[in-house]
């Protein structure tokens, strides 16, 4: 027999992909030649032509949202939610050719009636620091929602490449809702009102559904700080603001890390002190990393720190008190202190200085930069500057010089942070501590950082292959992934697992954690760059030892997989589970 299939779900990364490679792989059991569809928000990843939906006895279509029909008209066809697919693809399709029937074109109207019919239209925009999972995660569980519960929506991705599936105008002005799920600072100024509702990506990953029904209930006019004052969907925002102004910092601050710090390892391919010929490759390798980008590093995190809180008024001063807190050597935490000093005093003279209407321009482009820079500088110079400076010098010879018990303890600790709330607060908090101290030359803490932050997904990825059968057949297919986003050092990856079972979740993420941590601090593993996962050994001396660096994050791996595979209960529909209800 041959057979089409249509796989599509509202966001299209996970749930398309995995039921056409269960559809397909089931087609091929039943000795059935199929030809398959991805259709995904962004693109196509496969699609049918002609000659294929000709050819095809049946059309089978597994989707979560209405799609585009009118194409099978006088084809037998069969359309059912993709979620049923999972469970026994091979009975599903069996099933699904029997119940097939002949598609006419009064059935595509019906279809195109009801997605053109007065439903409710959001927008969203997802961001977090690093642009990398929880952006896109969030992303997917809003549109995935947002679908289920019969929204047309829309979600505008702010990662670590730029924005992407970007608003147009015309959306934002068609409307009902804008939801802003981001851990950054997000210009604002295009949603002028527009009724808004702030949350974290976070949130909006492990509590969907709650967070849009909060949107629609407790959503306000927005009305930009540029017309008039801020209203109450700022001001619940503001209460969190610190951690989001410095996670707006570090966003910045990344690619010149990544950037500066392998630079520096490949400066190191030619010999550890090569670069101290002058004229050579290596040295200029290590001016570009060790000299530009490193350099640049405190500064800018200062900048956007102050531009997030204070926009355009506080990035110069910003700039320029994080360039102080470099030159007198009170490195990133002289930074943070600069950033936020700059961004608060900006924010101060926009509001307190008042000016006639004809001076007004002057304020944020002259004023406001000068008077901000001058408190900022003085500050940094006769009060922050010294305090500081002394207390990251003791910080930088402490962790150099401390002994096999004080690494261990702190690999502990960090690897704890990584694991407990998943890519949260906790896990930044940790991530950005070891990020700040690669500008001071101290490698180990963002090794033992990074090695902790790969075990909760690759854990879990590992217990869905040791204790198969005590999974469901979809857990089985997303621990796959989470291996993969774990070697990525993509945390993220075992959050739905988390957010299922959190009581034997993270627990066993973080004695994982914590091992890998531990041995990481132990064998005195250094990481030149804050990002990349395993990807990163292909770079020559970006970690070393990289041996015992990979036996550390495979030893917190095993436990991590051993324990919560010993501690599973079996899911509902999983092999064990349905052995015990036979054996009952």
């Amino acid at each position: 027999m041959k057979i089409a299939l249509v796989t599509a779900c509202p966001s299209g990364i996970a749930t398309t992909i995995i039921a056409a490679g269960l559809l397909e792989k089931a087609a091929a059991e039943l000795q059935w030649q199929a030809n398959v569809e991805c259709q995904t928000t962004l693109n196509t990843t496969k699609t049918l032509n002609q000659q294929q939906i000709d050819d095809a006895e049946v059309i089978i279509i597994a989707t979560g949202k209405v799609i585009d029909n009118s194409r099978f008209v006088g084809k037998k066809v069969y359309q059912a939610d993709i979620t049923a697919c999972f469970e026994d693809p091979k009975t599903w399709l069996t099933e699904a050719v029997e119940q097939a029937q002949l598609l006419t074109a009064s059935d595509t109207q019906t279809v195109t009636n009801e997605s053109d019919s007065a439903v409710k239209k959001i927008v969203a925009i997802t961001a977090c620091p690093t642009g990398v999972a929880h952006t896109f995660m969030a992303a997917e569980a809003l549109t995935e929602e947002g679908q289920r519960q019969g929204y047309e929506i829309k979600v505008e991705t702010r990662g670590s490449v730029g924005a992407k599936n970007q608003l147009t105008d015309a959306e934002i002005a068609a409307a009902d809702l804008v939801i802003i799920a981001a851990d950054i600072e997000v210009d604002l100024a295009r949603f002028d009102g527009k009724k808004l509702y702030k949350t974290s990506t976070g949130l909006a990953l492990k509590k969907t559904k709650p967070e849009l029904e909060k949107a629609f209930a407790t959503a306000t006019v927005y009305q930009h700080a540029g017309n008039t004052n801020a209203q109450a969907a700022d001001t619940k925002a503001e209460k969190a603001g610190p951690y989001k102004h410095l996670m707006t910092g570090v966003s910045y601050m990344l690619p010149l890390v990544v950037a500066g710090g392998l630079s520096i390892a490949l400066s190191f391919v030619f010999g550890i002190e090569a670069f101290k010929q002058q004229g050579t490759l290596a040295a200029a390798l290590m001016t570009i990393g060790g000299g530009s980008a490193f350099a640049l590093m405190v500064p800018v995190l200062a900048g956007f720190i102050a531009f997030s809180i204070a926009d355009r008024p506080g990035l110069a001063p910003g700039l320029i008190g994080g360039m102080l807190a470099s030159t007198t050597g009170a490195g990133f935490l002289g930074g943070i202190v600069a950033g936020f000093l700059a961004g608060y005093s900006a924010k101060l003279l926009v509001e307190k200085i008042k000016l006639p209407q004809s001076m007004e321009a002057l304020k944020p482009i002259l004023i406001v930069p000068l008077l901000a820079s001058l408190i900022t500088g003085l500050v940094m110079i006769y009060v922050v500057g010294g305090p500081v400076s002394a207390a990251m010098a003791g910080l930088t010879t402490f962790l150099n010089n401390m002994g096999s018990a004080n690494a261990v303890l702190l690999g502990i600790i960090l690897g704890c942070m990584m694991c407990f709330d998943l890519g949260g607060p906790v896990n930044k908090a940790a991530y950005t501590f070891g990020v700040g101290l690669l500008a001071s030359q101290t490698y180990a803490p963002m090794a033992a950082v990074m090695a902790a932050g790969m075990v909760p997904a690759m854990g879990m990825g590992l217990a869905t292959f040791l204790a198969k059968r005590k999974f469901s057949t979809s857990e089985n297919e997303a621990g796959k992934a989470s291996f993969v986003l774990g070697m990525c050092f993509i945390t993220e990856g075992a959050i739905p697992f988390a957010a299922r079972d959190p009581m034997r979740v993270i627990p066993s993420c973080m004695i994982g954690g914590a091992l890998t941590g531990a041995l990481s601090m132990l064998f005195g593993a250094k990481l030149m760059a804050p990002h990349g996962g395993l990807f990163v050994l292909l770079i020559p001396n970006a970690i070393s030892p990289a041996l015992l660096y990979l036996v550390a994050i495979a030893a917190g791996t095993v436990v991590t997989g051993v324990m919560y595979a010993f501690l599973k209960r079996p899911e509902e529909g999983s092999v064990a589970a349905q052995t015990a209800q036979a054996n009952a």
